[in-house]
């Protein structure tokens, strides 16, 4: 069975520029992802969440994203809005728009989807998702992770992934404010 939808895919893929294949891994709207996500769980595969806001991607994202896609067959990121970023992050932030970041993201190959979401906390993007493993940093507690409570009832896991040091967005931001961004 699962050869056979790779061929499909590969039919369909074929015919599309890559343009094209990247834009169709990004949901504004939860709403409409739900067919795709429905897809990969009839299929049995494995579907791994995380979220952040992914304003100027580093390796510390990279790295990140790479062991969270390791736990599963696809892996979702539920992506900061503008809207959402303004929200946590003050009204300088974020540095990069939303269709930027989601597109960057798209691109990335272990990323299977972005969904875009307003609210603070994915809360209510994982209520709908209900993913089988959930992944933050490691420096958040697991009750700390919002959707925890969803992912867990529902029998998934919620893993924390240790953070590449060295790497964090706003040290990247205060060393090309400082003019030496190595």
């Amino acid at each position: 069975m699962k050869q056979q939808v790779l061929l499909l895919l590969q039919k369909y893929f074929l015919s599309m520029t890559l343009t094209e294949i990247i834009q169709t891994k990004i949901f504004a709207d939860a709403q409409l992802f739900i067919p795709v996500l429905n897809r990969w769980k009839q299929a049995g595969e494995t579907v791994v969440f995380t979220n952040g806001c992914f304003d100027l991607v580093h390796r510390g994202h990279i790295d990140s994203l790479s062991k969270a896609a390791d736990l599963g067959d696809r892996l979702i990121v539920g992506l900061n809005s503008d809207v959402s970023v303004k929200l946590l992050k003050g009204e300088n932030r974020p540095l990069i728009d939303q269709q930027s970041r989601a597109i960057l993201l798209a691109s990335l190959l272990m990323v299977d989807a972005v969904v875009l979401f307003d609210e603070e906390t994915p809360y209510e993007l994982i209520r709908n998702v209900v993913p089988d493993v959930l992944v933050k940093g490691a420096e958040y507690q697991i009750e700390e992770i919002a959707g925890f409570d969803i992912v867990l009832a529902a029998g998934g896991k919620v893993e924390r992934i240790d953070l590449t040091e060295g790497f964090s967005t706003t040290d990247l931001i205060q060393k090309i404010i400082k003019g030496n961004g190595h």
